[in-house]
């Protein structure tokens, strides 16, 4: 059985029965319960299903999308975020302060922080709820107002809030990447982001391959050397030459198709 149909019997069971436990899983599947762990986590990764102490639950998409309408846009590049999201955590460690935005790449990693002993500070308010039970975690809200319905938390009080604050790493995705940096959505999340790299020592950028040479309406930062770019595919020539010419550091994630 490959990796592939193992995943999707899991969630074919998980769907049917709405919980599965991690012990039955195992025995289910005939496989250990580390595998049936890393299963679960990358089918969360995907949006199918929330991770609890000792198993999963099915995650039913029209509710969250009535709640938050990025929830829908995360089902895009899923094992790209998946795989990225575990290169970045595997970057954290215990005691660390996070900073992590709003974007879907960006909760594809808030997803796998679930059990390390962190103090997180984000501006997401579906990050904010993942994490606001998890008793290793401190979870620090900014202030501010709410954009839209994505669940993101903007504006001058927000931006007050991160100046004051200091991060060991800020994990934030893109709009777009271009030879000129990184394009946020509008100015007001552009500006939120500019304040977490300012506050943080470093900065690693998710960022799937379909982001390279899309333009959004705000340059949020140019190319720096405190800047990770984590990405699932080569960017092309002129933006790799403009993160090497700024010292920015590129890191490779491909998938298993890639």
């Amino acid at each position: 059985m490959t990796h592939r149909q193992r995943l999707q019997l899991i969630e074919k069971h998980l769907r049917e029965n709405r919980y599965a436990e991690l012990h039955s899983l195992a025995a289910k599947f005939s496989i250990s319960t580390s595998t049936a762990r890393r299963s679960l986590d990358e089918l969360e990764a995907q949006g199918v299903c929330r991770r609890h102490h000792g198993g999963a639950s099915v995650v039913d998409p029209d509710e969250m999308a009535r709640d938050y309408d990025f929830i829908s846009r995360d089902q895009t590049h899923a094992e790209e975020k998946f795989i990225m999201a575990r290169f970045i955590t595997d970057q954290i460690t215990p005691g660390m302060t996070v900073m992590i935005d709003g974007g879907t790449s960006a909760y594809a990693v808030a997803r796998l922080l679930i059990g390390k002993r962190l103090r997180v500070i984000t501006n997401s308010l579906p990050v904010a709820g993942l994490l606001s039970d998890v008793g290793t975690m401190e979870t620090v809200v900014a202030g501010g107002t709410i954009h839209n319905r994505i669940g993101v938390l903007v504006g001058p009080h927000c931006e007050n809030m991160l100046e004051r604050c200091h991060a060991d790493i800020a994990i934030l995705g893109a709009s777009g990447v271009t030879e000129k940096g990184l394009w946020a959505h509008n100015e007001l999340i552009g500006e939120v982001q500019r304040k977490m790299i300012a506050a943080a020592d470093r900065s690693i950028f998710a960022i799937d391959h379909s982001k390279f040479g899309r333009k959004a309406p705000l340059l949020a930062s140019a190319f720096a050397a405190n800047l990770t770019i984590v990405t699932d595919q080569s960017p092309p020539v002129e933006i790799a030459a403009a993160m090497r010419a700024a010292r920015s550091t590129l890191a490779l994630c491909p998938t298993s198709g890639g």
